[in-house]
């Protein structure tokens, strides 16, 4: 029995006594681990309003994360809502080894060695092993590098044939096991690691809807994540962990990126610590951007409501993090440790729901300028567009709803910002499942297949008004291909009444 979505009703009519919710648009993420694996956990999360959980293959056992995503499909089946998965790959973080009491102080003006001689667990304050042997070749007298997600600095002194000379430019306490950057970027490995190809073997168990990439470089790092897939028969929507300073300088590559991707997430904790952060919301703002330009989904993430991994309330400056985001144009925002391991799961869903509403009721968020100066260039663009013009200027249409077999219809309809519902209506549940990364777009499982040519609109009508997702009286803007069942031939567009 394919899922039914819950009611989803446009905040348009907001003062209307009738009106039993307020739509949210915008797509929460949520990780899950020891703090929210459990299955009453993920059931209130989804009540909450996670969109996607994350699986962090980072950490865990395959088998794990299989038996997690089986508790997610079938708490997303009770709730009756489609609840997307993303596999996000861990890649290839750059890491110091460790020390032999867990940790040293290092203060502004100590000597200290990156060096690959020593062992695993051999560090002091004198030095520590690394676990890239290409460190050596890939910096240089003068450079910063950042440790520990910038939080301590070292400049570059002498490189050795097998380790790195250091002076503490900001100093602190060193754990073992922390992240190498440096400052502009440029500490360049391969995307997908031994570990990330052993991972995709076992995404079989999992079945994934979203696979997330880390440490993109180019376009080629997709092309191998999806080939590799393929051998599996999967056809998950791979999303580009943009985490690299040199990506971002170069429009070309980040296009390429852009191009290869179903999206991109603006991961602000590597990137920020390689740009910095007084570039990095500037660039979190083009990004989103480019992405709504070239049709593809885009997820913020890192440190949004951090502070709630203790406590039971956002600051103000957090919830504002979130309604930036969101009034830029993000399809989704997402949580890290907040649900991973944090003490208040369900409460910073909550909020984050809350300040992503708050911040939607604006003006700004329901007006849009993209493509208003570029040619369409196809039948099914066109029309897309025109759909989303007009529903915004006659007041009396509810939401759109669209029949859709590649949910390519209501991405593009979700590119243009608006205070109405998308509602794709599809029969191919593999369809649904990636449209819950999209903005504004409410996956709903509807087959046309079932009913004759003219009967198919006013069954699609009656679905959506038994489901309570319209009022009588109201009107639906519908599109839908004259050939149905064909991929991309979307073209055509009613306005129909609500009898």
């Amino acid at each position: 029995v394919p899922p039914r979505a819950g009611v989803y009703i446009s905040d348009t009519r907001m003062d209307d006594p009738v009106t039993p919710k307020v739509n949210r648009r915008t797509k929460i993420v949520a990780p899950v681990g020891p703090g929210s694996d459990s299955e009453d956990m993920i059931a209130r999360l989804i009540v909450a309003g996670v969109n996607v959980f994350r699986l962090n293959f980072s950490h865990g056992t395959a088998e794990h994360h299989a038996t997690v995503a089986g508790r997610i499909r079938k708490q997303a089946n009770i709730a009756g809502q489609y609840v997307g998965i993303l596999a996000d790959l861990q890649g290839p973080k750059i890491r110091i080894a460790g020390f032999r009491n867990g940790s040293v102080e290092l203060a502004n003006g100590d000597r200290f060695r990156l060096d690959l001689g020593i062992g695993e667990e051999e560090g002091d304050i004198r030095g520590v092993g690394l676990d890239y042997k290409e460190l050596c070749n890939s910096v240089f007298r003068g450079d910063t590098l950042l440790l520990d997600d910038g939080r301590i600095r070292l400049r570059v002194d002498d490189v050795e044939n097998n380790a790195v000379e250091c002076t503490v430019l900001m100093g602190g306490v060193l754990s073992s096991r922390k992240g190498i950057n440096r400052l502009g970027g440029g500490l360049a490995a391969p995307a997908l690691t031994t570990k990330d190809l052993t991972d995709i073997d076992s995404l079989t168990e999992v079945w994934p809807d979203f696979v997330a990439v880390s440490f993109v470089s180019n376009a080629d790092d997709i092309y191998q994540t999806r080939d590799l897939l393929a051998e599996h028969k999967l056809e998950p929507a791979i999303i580009a962990k943009i985490e690299r300073a040199e990506v971002v300088a170069d429009q070309a590559t980040l296009d390429g990126i852009l191009n290869a991707a179903g999206g991109v997430m603006v991961a602000r904790g590597d990137l920020g610590v390689e740009v910095g952060d007084a570039q990095l919301i500037g660039i979190q703002k083009e990004l989103i951007s480019r992405a709504r330009k070239m049709d593809r989904v885009v997820i913020t993430a890192t440190q949004m409501m951090e502070s709630m991994i203790n406590n039971p309330m956002p600051t103000r400056a957090e919830v504002f993090d979130v309604a930036n985001a969101v009034l830029d144009g993000t399809d989704a925002v997402m949580l890290s440790a907040e649900t991973a391991v944090g003490k208040y799961p369900v409460e910073v869903v909550t909020a984050m729901a809350d300040a992503a509403l708050g911040a939607e009721r604006q003006a700004v968020a329901r007006t849009s300028r993209y493509r208003l100066d570029r040619a369409f260039t196809s039948a099914q663009e066109t029309i897309a567009m025109s759909a989303i013009y007009a529903a915004n200027h006659y007041s009396n249409v509810r939401g759109i709803a669209c029949l859709t077999e590649s949910g390519t219809t209501p991405l593009m309809m979700s590119r243009l910002s608006s205070g109405l519902p998308i509602f794709a209506l599809s029969h191919h549940s593999e369809t649904l499942q990636k449209l819950c990364l999209c903005r504004g777009v409410v996956p709903l499982f509807f087959d046309a297949t079932m009913f004759d040519h003219d009967e198919v609109e006013p069954n699609a009508i009656e679905f959506l008004l038994d489901g309570g997702y319209l009022l009588k009286g109201d009107s639906i803007l519908l599109t839908r291909g004259e050939l149905m069942g064909k991929a991309g031939s979307t073209n055509i567009m009613k306005i129909l009444p609500v009898p």
